[in-house]
């Protein structure tokens, strides 16, 4: 058995916006510059969500929204979890490794997790949590890149074998995602209404796209986590009461401040703005089969007709990059820096127009800031910038609640965001891979589904680089993404609130674990 060879992230950076002064003057805190207090137990943390949705449940294979993801990671554990040097590191798991070809996983689970009525974490508990995303009826965002799996068995109650059709390299990365929270086996696969979890967490009250309380637990396994007594999750859609409720200690965290009025905050000098980098992109996918983004040059009109530079600057307030139709961050391994930028040029878009067969193009874009903030100034920018290029966009602003389980996916032009994955090869399969259920575009290229397969299983390091760099530029010429901007993460919160010098960027808020892994100072 060999062991498994981990990936680094490139080099990140992270600050706070502190204070009146701070904010006023728009200074960035060099990280390890804020004074750091150790971890210690107690308080109640109040946060203020962006997302949530009355359809909401606690089955993970539903689970499409942060209100979800940051709750889940607090109840439930997973196999592994993405530490802040962007590596997959053990976390129900004990250990793994791998056969020489990367096509057999073992994972040891630790002796010492248990669940919170006292049950020990079985192999059996994790088979069946994980056989949950994968049968035939199954809807679960993870299952695409489960199919992979031929085989799961049990070695003992401590062992679990995975075997693959293929070797695949990134493997173990798969077991950080929401979805895959272990829950106990019921015999007959889980039940997936079960409040019973293994993390710090339980649940108190539930009601779904309103809130939810989570209590510590005082014999949580996991030493050195969970300090906040109490946990109040509330879904806050609306930007401006979310910033209310912070400024005025309603809540003690938000996400997505508006960045419109973000300097406002510094007003309180009890309160602090987060920002990170990290994967997280905003998409305006259109739907490949159908017209009229089922011709490619369709597609090309509409990325040469948005002014990306433009949305950084007055919708993003310079709080992001611009994209180029492809979702793999320069932070990533393998990203391809040789790529022409696409960028606004309403003559080329006409070109692309006329080799279309059209003189101009009417399109209706769904919109809602519940798909990213600032989504619709972006969707009224794109639509002015558009019209250059005889293209003209009906913005449909839809109802925040419900959006993700409404419009996306099922709208054939809407905007949505992904908070990326931490290697190409689970971004791609997530949202780009064919029948993948978060294909959002409804894409498929043949070329690029079969270098997804080899790529997953080179070993050589050189030729996947240059396998991933060719995905990156089919993604770019042929796919449906419309990917302007890259964002920063951006966040604020109370000044009593704490968390460790080092975070996880790949996701907000520690990666959606700052439940457990933060604390009130």
């Amino acid at each position: 058995m060999t062991n498994f060879r981990t990936f680094r992230t490139g080099p990140s950076r992270r600050g706070f916006i502190a204070g009146s002064a701070a904010v006023g003057a728009g200074l960035l805190l060099p990280m390890g510059a804020r004074a750091q207090s150790e971890p210690k137990k107690g308080g109640t943390l109040r946060v203020g969500f962006t997302q949530g949705s009355t359809s909401d449940n606690l089955d993970p294979a539903t689970y499409n929204n942060d209100f979800m993801f940051a709750s889940g990671y607090a109840v439930f554990n997973t196999l592994t979890e993405i530490a802040p040097d962007g590596t997959a590191k053990p976390d129900l798991a004990e250990s793994y490794e791998a056969s020489d070809d990367a096509a057999v996983w073992t994972f040891r689970l630790r002796d010492d997790a248990d669940f919170s009525d006292g049950k020990t974490v079985t192999a059996q508990d994790v088979i069946d949590s994980v056989r949950h995303h994968m049968g035939d009826k199954s809807k679960s965002g993870i299952k695409p890149l489960l199919e992979q799996i031929t085989d799961i068995r049990a070695d003992g109650d401590k062992v679990v074998i995975f075997e693959l059709a293929a070797g695949n390299a990134d493997f173990p990365f798969i077991f950080n995602d929401y979805h895959l929270g272990i829950r106990q086996s019921t015999g007959d696969g889980i039940d997936p209404q079960s409040r019973i979890g293994t993390g710090g967490y339980v649940i108190e009250a539930f009601e779904p796209g309103v809130r939810i309380e989570l209590l510590r637990r005082d014999d949580y396994w996991k030493k050195g986590h969970a300090h906040f007594d109490k946990v109040v999750i509330l879904k806050v859609g609306d930007a401006a009461a979310r910033m209310n409720a912070l400024m005025t200690g309603e809540v003690d965290l938000i996400d997505r401040p508006d960045l419109k009025t973000i300097d406002l905050l510094g007003r309180n000098p009890n309160v602090k703005v987060h920002t990170q980098d990290g994967t997280l992109h905003y998409v305006m996918p259109m739907h490949t089969d159908t017209a009229p983004f089922d011709d490619v040059n369709v597609r090309m009109a509409l990325k040469y007709g948005i002014d990306r530079e433009q949305m950084i600057e007055t919708v993003l307030r310079g709080y992001g990059t611009v994209g180029n139709d492809q979702p793999i961050a320069r932070s990533m391994p393998y990203y391809n820096g040789n790529l022409e930028q696409i960028a606004y040029d309403p003559e080329r878009a006409k070109f692309h127009l006329d080799k279309a067969g059209l003189s101009s193009l009417d399109v209706t874009l769904a919109t809602a800031d519940a798909a990213f903030n600032g989504a619709v100034d972006a969707s009224v920018l794109y639509s002015e910038s558009a019209k250059t290029a005889n293209i003209n966009i009906t913005v449909d602003r839809e109802p925040d609640d419900g959006y993700f389980s409404n419009v996306w996916l099922k709208k054939p032009f809407c905007c949505s965001y992904w908070g990326g994955r931490p290697t190409p090869d689970l971004m791609f399969s997530a949202a780009y891979a064919e029948g993948a259920d978060w294909n959002e575009t409804n894409w498929h290229n043949e070329r690029f589904n079969d270098l997804l397969l080899q790529a997953r299983a080179e070993l050589d390091q050189p030729r996947r680089a240059e396998m991933y760099g060719e995905m990156q530029k089919i993604v770019k010429e042929d796919g449906g993404a419309l990917i302007p901007a890259f964002g920063q993460y951006v966040s604020a919160m109370s000044t009593s609130i704490a968390m460790p010098e080092h975070i996880s960027e790949m996701w907000d808020l520690d990666s959606q674990r700052f439940i457990e892994r933060w604390w009130m100072a």
